[in-house]
């Protein structure tokens, strides 16, 4: 244990510039958020620009969300082969030759090509970030860390669909790439002036079968669920890809058990504050994403909003909880998670309790209010849970422990979207099927809202079993020298 300490913690003589390297990892992060869902409103401009279908569209999104499940549980690995510098730098050229290869894309390919590039650089970057703030950061501040990391991953995501539709409405969809360049130099600049390596390297042995099944397994899932918010449940390459990917995962949990030197060590699930911190995000971000999927086609086809007033309509959501994520680590810094994570999760709840019931009638400003809320209450659960989590681990798991939540957020997201678009569309069939003239144009809008009540029935359900969860939750001890 102490030889492991040793070998990941700076010793008392080390300095080193910490907000420089934050700056230059959250930069550079902000922008590969930003990357992932800035591109999702001009999809109906590529179907008819390249001649492809919604279906063949749609990899954009998949291709990306699979290259993020197949590299970043083997990110655990990676931070312990090569130091701090090389990942940074290797994550910022992924990212500038990705976004490049993206904003000069003639065709599809080339821009498939290009978002896989793209998803390669955030799949290092993202646990490099969590793992260099356990290292740097003492246990008791880690909380205000997380909420400025979290500020981070909520603004790019919220912001991007925004400002992608002005682009597009001003320019044209390449201009999603061009805006993001300059930023990524910036990032890399900085990263080379002030990135220093702030872990030991200690090359574990390198199982090759673990890593065959590992990319099986989480991309088997991932792309199962990716695939069926499109074709459903029952497609036939839906059914091949979870057996393949639930099969994988099962003789992947149980070699790395047996492995004295696991690629991704589950034994953190021992600890049980994170094995609760880790759940609680993984439901937080269920409800989450499948709220983002939602609201805006609720607002967009629902309502008659365009794609920009609806991006206007969600960003103060966004912009709510980018505020209270940091504000909610520094409580948790103070007061620890108990009352915290709770009553978010209760309020996380009511929120959906009301959102279940929206017609076409609800007044928007109620939307964007609860809207408000429930990024709120996502706040008030997301980073204590994290933080809380992660300050359990020894430092010898560290490493592994953010491998395991960046790649349980990655699972998190395809299953929430998924599951959200397959019963929405449940519902949909469900009241036209019932309709009495289903010709009638004006049932489209309001078939579209009775399926999106159900999606947020289903979040409903998701969110009692966090809440359940939630009150199992408690401050975990930690060493002021620890960090």
């Amino acid at each position: 244990m102490q030889t492991a300490m040793a070998q990941t913690k700076p010793t008392p003589q080390q300095s080193y510039r910490i907000i420089a390297i934050m700056g230059s990892l959250l930069l550079s992060a902000f922008i590969g958020m930003f990357n992932e869902t800035a591109l999702n409103v001009a999809l109906s401009d590529l179907i008819a620009l390249f001649h492809i279908t919604a279906s063949t569209a749609q990899w954009l999104t998949t291709g990306y969300l699979l290259t993020l499940g197949i590299l970043v549980p083997i990110s655990g690995l990676l931070l312990q082969w090569f130091s701090t510098r090389q990942l940074f730098v290797c994550a910022l050229v992924l990212l500038l030759l990705g976004t490049l290869a993206a904003a000069l894309a003639p065709g599809f390919a080339m821009l498939m090509a290009a978002r896989v590039i793209q998803a390669a650089g955030v799949a290092l970057l993202l646990p490099l970030m969590f793992n260099t703030v356990l290292v740097l950061i003492p246990a008791e501040k880690r909380g205000g860390a997380y909420g400025i990391i979290g500020l981070v991953l909520v603004v790019a995501p919220a912001i991007g669909p925004t400002v992608s539709g002005l682009l597009i409405d001003r320019l044209n969809w390449n201009w999603i790439f061009w805006l993001s360049l300059p930023f990524l130099l910036i990032s890399l600049a900085s990263g080379l002036r002030f990135m220093e390596n702030v872990s030991a390297i200690t090359k574990p042995k390198i199982d090759a079968v673990s890593l065959a099944i590992s990319t099986l397994g989480f991309g088997g899932i991932v792309l199962a669920f990716s695939s069926a918010g499109d074709s459903g449940f029952g497609a036939p390459q839906v059914i091949a890809a979870m057996a393949v990917g639930l099969l994988a995962l099962s003789l992947f949990i149980a070699r790395q058990w047996r492995m004295k030197q696991p690629i991704m060590d589950l034994r953190a699930f021992k600890h049980p504050m994170f094995a609760v911190g880790t759940f609680m995000i993984f439901i937080t971000l269920v409800v989450m994403l499948s709220a983002m999927l939602v609201l805006p086609m609720y607002l967009i086809q629902g309502r008659g909003l365009s794609t920009f007033s609806a991006g206007l309509a969600l960003l103060p959501g966004g912009l709510v909880n980018a505020v209270m994520l940091p504000i909610m680590g520094r409580v948790f810094d103070k007061f620890g998670p108990r009352g915290v994570v709770p009553s978010g999760a209760v309020l996380i709840l009511a929120v959906l309790a009301s959102l279940s019931g929206i017609t076409a009638s609800t007044p928007l400003a109620l939307i964007i209010a609860l809207h408000g809320l429930l990024m709120i209450g996502i706040s008030m659960v997301w980073m204590p849970a994290q933080a809380n989590g992660l300050n359990e681990l020894p430092p010898e798991l560290y490493p592994h422990g953010s491998a395991i939540m960046n790649t349980l957020q990655q699972i998190a997201g395809a299953i929430g979207t998924a599951v959200a678009i397959s019963i929405m569309t449940a519902g949909m069939n469900g009241f036209m099927k019932d309709a009495a003239d289903r010709a009638d144009p004006a049932n489209g809008p309001l078939a579209l809202i009775a399926g999106i009540q159900q999606a947020f029935l289903f979040a409903m359900i998701v969110a009692i079993a966090g809440l359940v969860v939630a009150f199992f939750i408690k401050r975990v001890p930690v060493d002021k020298q620890q960090g």
